[in-house]
């Protein structure tokens, strides 16, 4: 790893640089909010901003995205066989993406690329992928990333993190892929002795976080026990399932496939799903093992609370960017729901 100095007058001629061997992605400001947009050539990122509304997995992930074509025609060649769509898989690099927003695709890879199972769309797609991340001077009042296992500045999973220093930016290099983007920028500039400087405003970025989860009793609760719990209805009460938050999360991956026929021609297709649809677990019978809202909330937080801390090992399945607390309609609050959930105990009743 090493730390490099980028003046904001060379930022626009280092991005300028990168349109052709990337695909580039970045913050762009669309009506009152910030969402991550494919960027046209002299286009820049608009690094002024504090999070985005919806995460930038779809970068790697897309919302939808056709799968295979078919013909029904019995007189082509080929009838009723599914042929994969061909896919951009060349490089792409996303610019000021969040550090909790790269962590989040690094928690989703686990169940894209696994021993068991790659999805190859997916491990691709990843495996083109340049992240450029940038760190949070001024973290919203929501961020809870330092107790979910990230930061503000945490640089375990991007490929280069910049930190906005006033006139100039200073960037951590931290992979090969890192260093073959700052080089194709033309950003060089050695700045090793200013790298204190870079964890100081890492330090005071995280103090500003006030907001904290406590998840260490989470392992050791019995799941069952956990599930019967009686505070579900009350935190379902308000919930009017409309899955802002499972739309909105970088961590969610859930996803439907769907065959879509115009006369003779048909495609199959992946689109996100969404654990609070009340479609979401209804089977062909017509028996729905989820058949009502607490059902479904139960589920969304015991997956990304219990089920995944229980499978993986490895912390929950969140990074605390607070996007659902922000953006939920009727403040349904993850903060306070893994608070019943890490103080829980059987037969006391909890408030």
């Amino acid at each position: 790893m090493r730390v490099i100095k980028i003046d904001k007058k060379d930022w626009e001629s280092g991005v300028g640089k990168l349109f052709g061997d990337y695909s580039l992605f970045g913050p762009v400001k669309q009506g009152a909010f910030h969402n991550f947009a494919p960027l046209e050539k002299g286009q820049m990122p608009d690094l002024d901003y504090v999070n985005t509304r919806l995460s930038p997995k779809s970068v790697v992930y897309p919302q939808c995205e056709t799968m295979f074509e078919y013909t029904l025609d019995e007189t082509q060649p080929d009838h009723h066989v599914n042929k994969e769509i061909a896919k951009d898989y060349s490089p792409r690099a996303v610019l000021g993406i969040r550090p909790c927003d790269v962590k989040a695709i690094d928690l989703v890879n686990i169940n894209f690329d696994n021993p068991q199972y790659q999805d190859p769309w997916w491990v691709q797609r990843r495996d083109a992928l340049t992240t450029v991340a940038l760190g949070c001077n001024n973290p919203c009042a929501t961020c809870f990333c330092t107790t979910a296992g990230t930061g503000p500045f945490d640089d375990s999973c991007a490929d280069v993190l910049l930190a906005d220093m006033g006139d100039h930016y200073l960037a951590k290099v931290r992979t090969e892929k890192g260093e073959a983007l700052v080089g194709k920028a033309g950003w060089s500039q050695d700045a090793a002795g200013e790298a204190g400087a870079m964890d100081d405003l890492a330090k005071q970025a995280e103090s500003k976080i006030s907001s904290k989860i406590e998840t260490g009793k989470l392992a050791s609760k019995v799941t069952t026990e956990l599930y019967d719990a009686d505070f579900w209805e009350d935190v379902a009460f308000s919930c009017i399932n409309c899955g802002t938050c499972t739309y909105l999360c970088p961590t969610c991956w859930c996803f439907d496939i769907q065959d879509e026929v115009q006369g003779k021609d048909g495609c199959r297709m992946r689109n996100w799903d969404t654990c609070m649809s009340g479609l979401f677990t209804l089977h062909g019978t017509g028996h729905n093992p989820r058949p009502n809202k607490t059902a479904r909330v139960r589920q969304r937080f015991m997956h990304k609370l219990k089920y995944y801390v229980d499978k993986y090992g490895d912390g929950i399945g969140c990074v605390g960017c607070g996007r659902c607390v922000q953006q939920c309609p009727v403040n349904i609050d993850i903060r306070r729901v893994c608070e019943l959930m890490n103080r829980f105990e059987p037969g006391k009743e909890c408030a």
